[in-house]
């Protein structure tokens, strides 16, 4: 059976009140016929007692005594319903009975225990019915048999019984028009947040979910879906910029390599000529490598802290293995190379990130120092954060530079650097990377002097 969301809830829950009302109703007719017998059978214990302190027991008789007054009291009161009286000795012989039996009389039941009550027929009517012992001095006597219509009674139970009945499919009918207005209603705003999505494109994700005013599941729903939508729009944006930068910084080369190439087979030359140009094309292709691993890696970062588990390592490790990646480079400009650790505690970070951080901002510093210059690493910490200092004596950066520096492919005095190579890329990465693990960057430079990284590492 194919039913809708709505549907189904709704007959969800129909069938688990169905359940809980037919349970209830059941526990109804139970208790009611169960109050009915107990003021039944109170009223045949009252009555037997009573009518046991009116027996008269003369030897093996046993009889009533007054019963010309209790005939007179039959004749002159209408009884709604009659009890019916009736003593036998040991034997089970009938020794006498109250006047309204006429010709009738209790059957005794041996299967019954004494003092219990029971139902039986009497002359084709239902009835209820005790017997009790009588005894005198301690001694059994015989018994006395006392019983009530209980056809009135059963009438009431019935009559309950067929009530609930009937009402029962009425009430399960209006039960599910009223859940499905309900659960109509509360998959009002599933509507709203569908409707939504069917507006949204690769082009169009600007365009949020309406997050409810209760913060239930559906607003969980709903912001789950615009942070999903968030994470789109930056993985599209990623890939956008990506095209873009490629494009950009990919063109010059390739044009580079093809005009190249097409003026080198216009004629024959030399073959020192052959080789210069081979060896230039060479050199322009391992700089677009160069440029294509670092665009990958910078859309690549915050993927990686999206999706993969963060390895963490001391921050003293990963500065290390930055200076030792660059220690050739660090010996053949003889810098001088420190590193100063001022704090108490051992900092740990983001292994990944915060090595591209490191590095791209240590591999500036020694690239754009001179020779014989200095390179410092200071490490600094408070109650809430660390703060690391790359301090160098180079180049340094123009102050109308400082705002562009991390901009993709953007150098500082490029015309005036081109024998530092570079792409413009690396802190952009840098700044990615920080950015990723909530870290802050600030810069002060100044032009022929040097320039300062300041990053600052919150505590976690």
């Amino acid at each position: 059976m194919n039913l809708s969301f709505k549907h189904r809830i709704a007959l969800q829950y129909l069938v688990a009140t169905g359940i809980i009302v037919a349970i209830v109703f059941f526990t109804v007719c139970t208790i009611v016929e169960q109050v009915v017998y107990e003021n039944i059978d109170n009223d045949l214990t009252y009555e037997a007692d009573m009518h046991t302190r009116e027996i008269h027991i003369n030897n093996d008789s046993i009889l009533f005594t007054h019963k010309e007054e209790w005939e007179e009291r039959e004749h002159r009161e209408v009884q709604v319903n009659p009890v019916f009286v009736q003593v036998m000795d040991v034997h089970g012989t009938l020794m006498d009975k109250s006047p309204n039996l006429n010709e009738q009389k209790l059957i005794f039941d041996n299967s019954k225990k004494l003092g219990s009550h029971f139902n039986s027929m009497l002359n084709g009517k239902n009835i209820r019915q005790a017997q009790m012992p009588i005894q005198f001095n301690g001694e059994l006597k015989g018994y006395i048999l006392v019983a009530i219509s209980r056809e009135a009674s059963e009438i009431v139970v019935n009559r309950l019984k067929n009530v609930l009945l009937i009402s029962f499919p009425i009430i399960l009918i209006g039960l599910y028009f009223i859940f499905q207005f309900v659960a109509d209603r509360n998959i009002e705003p599933v509507k709203k947040i569908t409707e939504t999505a069917k507006q949204i494109t690769q082009n169009n994700l600007n365009k949020k979910v309406a997050l409810p005013t209760n913060k239930d599941e559906l607003y969980d729903l709903s912001l789950s879906i615009n942070n999903l939508l968030d994470r789109l729009q930056s993985a599209f944006a990623r890939e956008r910029q990506f095209t873009s930068d490629a494009s950009h910084e990919l063109r010059t080369p390739i044009s580079s390599v093809q005009g190249t190439l097409e003026v080198l087979i216009r004629k024959e030359r030399k073959p020192e000529e052959y080789t210069e140009k081979i060896l230039f094309c060479l050199t322009e292709l391992q700089k677009m490598s160069y440029t294509i691993n670092q665009l990958l890696l910078l859309a690549r970062i915050d993927n990686q802290y999206e999706n993969q588990i963060i390895e963490e390592d001391f921050l003293l490790n990963i500065i290390e293995g930055v200076r030792s990646k660059y220690v050739d480079f660090i010996q053949d400009k003889e810098l001088h190379f420190s590193i100063i650790n001022n704090t108490k505690t051992e900092p740990r970070s983001a292994k990944f990130h915060t090595t591209l951080l490191f590095e791209n901002i240590i591999s500036n510093a020694i690239k754009y120092t001179d020779k014989g210059g200095n390179v410092s690493i200071t490490i600094d910490e408070n109650p809430c954060k660390y703060l690391c200092k790359v301090t160098d004596n180079g180049i340094g950066i123009k102050q109308d530079d400082l705002a562009n520096i991390f901009t993709p492919f953007f150098r500082s005095n490029a015309l005036y650097q081109k024998n530092i190579t570079g792409s413009g890329i690396g802190l952009s990465i840098a700044m990615r990377a920080a950015n990723a693990i909530k870290a802050e960057i600030e810069v002060e430079s100044e032009y022929g002097k040097g320039t300062t990284f300041k990053i600052v590492l919150r505590k976690s």
